[in-house]
């Protein structure tokens, strides 16, 4: 028996809808559905299974509908098992959630047919380091950020590359991007867009005091250290922007590759470019 799982973003207008389409077309071709708690008003007779709970259930793939915050959270749970994901854009920008909504029965049949196209995105693996121990650790799709709450306040990082010494950092944060998170956050503080699957992270100081302090790419074999030295307010760990944990003075966070790849379903003959393009408005060809 083929399976499915849906995953919403709650709130939007236009959920029920396509909510309807997408259960329509998954009985009408033979699969068993399962969603989440967001999706289970459009369904009332579908079983549901929290995100949190997915990779449980073992689901051929997943069909998130919502933006690209919906997908991260999905990818979280999912990429440890390898159950790939379709993304269907009801957000504004949604670089990860490239289907439109009038391509939703398209993507589906070529993904029912083995048709569809499979980018594999690196994650990236985050150790929360106290004391010379371990006290947390976290997967991250798109970046893991060292910043304080307070508003217009510096804090003095240190950030080492494979035990060699970067740069201390005066800045409001910084971020450590993979190559799918360098669209995300690292891009608006100015660092540089990555093709996904170029083998690097970025290092992006955030507001930086100093001017000749510049992002920087280094290769996904590099272990990163940051460490907070000194800061005036609470600093935080957060990743994806979702979870994370407070931090204290002389807390170390380690980055490294993760064992982990989020698989994300693509329409044939659409590049990395085409989604730029379209969602940075760069111009038609």
């Amino acid at each position: 028996m083929k399976k499915a799982s849906i995953v919403s973003k709650q709130g939007k207008p236009e959920l029920g809808k396509i909510v309807a389409q997408v259960v329509d077309w998954l009985r009408r071709n033979g699969y068993t559905i399962t969603v989440d708690d967001a999706t289970r008003e459009f369904c009332s007779d579908c079983e549901v299974v929290s995100r949190e709970e997915l990779a449980s259930v073992a689901p051929d793939f997943v069909i998130v509908l919502g933006g690209d915050g919906t997908l991260l959270s999905t990818a979280r749970s999912v990429a440890r098992v390898g159950i790939p994901i379709l993304g269907i854009n009801l957000g504004s920008l949604g670089f990860l959630t490239e289907v439109k909504q009038d391509e939703i029965e398209e993507a589906l049949t070529k993904v029912d047919a083995g048709k569809c196209e499979v980018s594999l995105r690196p994650m990236l693996h985050c150790q929360l380091q106290r004391g010379g121990e371990c006290v947390a650790n976290y997967e991250a799709l798109n970046e893991a950020v060292l910043n304080q709450s307070a508003v217009a306040r510096i804090t003095d990082f240190e950030v080492r590359v494979n035990g060699h010494f970067v740069a201390n950092y005066k800045a409001d944060g910084v971020i450590i991007s993979t190559p799918t998170g360098s669209t995300a956050y690292s891009l608006a503080a100015g660092g540089p867009i990555l093709s996904p699957e170029v083998p690097g992270f970025v290092i992006t100081p955030v507001a930086s005091h100093a001017l000749t302090y510049r992002p920087l790419v280094v290769r996904d074999t590099a272990v990163i250290d940051a460490r907070i030295l000194f800061t005036r307010e609470q600093a935080y760990l957060t990743v994806d922007g979702q979870v994370g944990t407070q931090l204290a003075e002389k807390d170390v966070v380690r980055c490294r590759k993760s064992d982990y790849q989020v698989k994300l379903f693509k329409l044939p003959g659409r590049s990395f470019f085409d989604v730029l393009r379209t969602k940075l408005k760069w111009g038609e060809r």
